[in-house]
């Protein structure tokens, strides 16, 4: 289980919005879009029609790939920024 420590709970109402869980959505959801991006790249490097195309696909997953640090980042600077802690904060997403 994650150390919830690091979340930020923001009440609204009866509810809390858990920052944490939106980033942790988006980086669950751009893992799938690196796999997608990969598996359609290997699948049209079977066709040497289609390698140009796999090879832009391969291109959109490398580029996936260095989206998970840049969100890891925004979260850690987002949280900073509500709770004026150190990027230190720990946590791994």
């Amino acid at each position: 289980m994650p150390d919830s420590s690091n979340d930020l709970h923001i009440p609204l109402g009866s509810d809390e919005l858990v920052v944490r869980q939106r980033y942790e959505v988006v980086s669950i959801v751009n893992d799938i879009l690196v796999a997608l991006w990969f598996i359609a790249g290997s699948i049209l490097f079977f066709s040497e029609s289609t390698t140009t195309l796999g090879t832009w696909f391969f291109l959109a997953g490398s580029i996936e790939l260095l989206m998970r640090p840049v969100i890891r980042l925004t979260r850690k600077v987002h949280l900073n920024r509500r709770h004026g802690s150190g990027l230190d904060s720990g946590g791994e997403y």
